[in-house]
């Protein structure tokens, strides 16, 4: 049972990002966001976008740091990855 967040590489809105996951339930990544204060709107279906600035505090809540690709493996693990929608460029 771990919280894990990757590094703040992710672009978007002026800022840097971290994934912030749970390899255990949603319901203990729930929990460990809101202790944090982090909005329920940053919440990705499987993981919650934290911004760099708020990555030092997750960590220090207890989050463990863990490659990009250790992250997704944990998500596959526990069947919790949630897959990506197709486009309808996507689907022939």
């Amino acid at each position: 049972m771990a919280i894990l967040i990757d590094a703040a590489i992710w672009p978007a809105h002026n800022r840097l990002w971290c994934h912030l996951i749970s390899d255990t339930s949603l319901e203990e990544l729930h929990t460990f966001a809101a202790a944090l204060g982090v909005p329920e709107r940053g919440f990705e279906g499987d993981h919650y976008d934290i911004p760099e600035s708020h990555r030092d505090a997750a960590i220090s809540a207890g989050a463990r740091e863990v490659s990009s690709r250790e992250l997704v493996n944990a998500l596959y693990l526990a069947g919790m990855r949630r897959r990506p929608r197709l486009s309808a460029s996507t689907v022939r």
